[in-house]
């Protein structure tokens, strides 16, 4: 087995420096650190947390990988785990992929260097047959988004209910023209999949069909809701009403629809998905589907603490309740 003078001979750093790149330590040069890191990917080497720990050199440290941190669901996320982390004596290191299949694996990999004892995924890049092969240096929990087999613990809401509760709403305030906001539609597997299913049964169940015209793809910002309205005012054929993946997006539509002189409710219904602070400053206030973030952040650690604490625990699932909220929006 490799041992840290093994790193120190073939990396020609001294054990000084080894020492901090594998304590984490932020004053090492990205030239040493690279060397470093190499030298002990060939020898297979990795740092022994629990001998750390004995040392006092260690504490127990929960990687939180977000999409983006700008995005109030996942500000509002990491700060409910966080909390709930320091309250049981656990650190949180905050990794932002910006939707970057390499920054994920980046961060993934610090499982296997042992510089966190978890990781909670709040969200997916990779495919799951790629994130699954980091399960084997640590434990590996996910929040929010989710995989539709048994693989690791899962801390989800029902996507496909919450799509449907939403749309169905629409449909009974009368609309049949219905324009659709997704991140992705045509997920394989998890919530963006769910969303789309529990979408087209809300629209099946009221005869009504899809136009491919009225589905926007890839959106995920305030400016992609903007953007979204310039695109309808020039549709001869216009919806009567919009469901969108999150608040930030459908605060886009509302604040560009204002501006082009479009009334809402009246002119243009729009729904949001989150129920963060924003859905009631906005003005007419925003009907969302309510996600209870809190919840969601708590009941993470909880399960990655026992995850932890018993590596043998079975597999399971946590559903947590979504819900409807109707405001002015609508």
């Amino acid at each position: 087995m490799a041992t840290i003078s093994d790193v120190v001979r073939l990396s020609g750093i001294s054990k000084t420096t080894v020492s901090r790149v594998i304590n984490n330590h932020p004053y090492v040069s990205d030239e040493k650190r690279e060397l470093v890191l190499k030298a002990m990917k060939e020898l297979g080497y990795t740092p022994n947390p629990s001998a750390r720990r004995l040392r006092g050199q260690l504490t127990t440290t929960i990687g939180v990988i977000v999409p983006r941190i700008v995005n109030p669901f996942f500000s509002y996320l990491v700060n409910s785990i966080e909390q709930a982390a320091y309250k049981k004596r656990h650190q949180v290191l905050i990794c932002q992929s910006n939707e970057d299949k390499e920054k994920e694996l980046a961060f993934l990999n610090l499982l296997k260097t042992k510089q966190v004892d978890g990781i909670i995924m709040t969200s997916i890049e990779n495919d799951w047959e790629i994130i699954e092969s980091y399960n084997e240096y640590g434990a590996i929990l996910l929040c929010n988004d989710y995989v539709n087999q048994a693989v690791v613990p899962m801390i989800r809401l029902d996507q496909k209910k919450g799509a449907y509760l939403g749309v169905k709403h629409l449909i009974e305030r009368g609309h049949q023209k219905i324009a659709y906001c997704t991140g992705g539609l045509f997920d394989e597997q998890g919530k963006g999949k769910d969303r789309n299913q529990g979408f087209q049964k809300a629209l099946n169940e009221a005869g009504i069909k899809i136009n491919p015209k009225w589905i926007f793809v890839d959106q995920h910002t305030i400016e992609d809701g903007k953007q979204i309205i310039k695109q309808i005012l020039e549709m001869d054929d216009r919806p009567t009403a919009i469901f969108t993946g999150s608040d930030e997006i459908a605060g886009g539509i509302m604040i560009e629809a204002k501006e082009q002189g479009l009334i809402v409710p009246y002119d243009l219904a729009i729904i949001g998905f989150d129920d963060q602070p924003i859905a009631e400053i906005l003005d007419p206030k925003l009907t969302t589907i309510r996600q209870p973030v809190e919840q969601l952040g708590e009941k993470s650690i909880e399960v990655m603490i026992e995850m932890l604490e018993n590596p043998e625990m079975k597999i399971k699932n946590y559903e947590l309740p979504i819900e409807l909220i109707v405001r002015q929006s609508t």
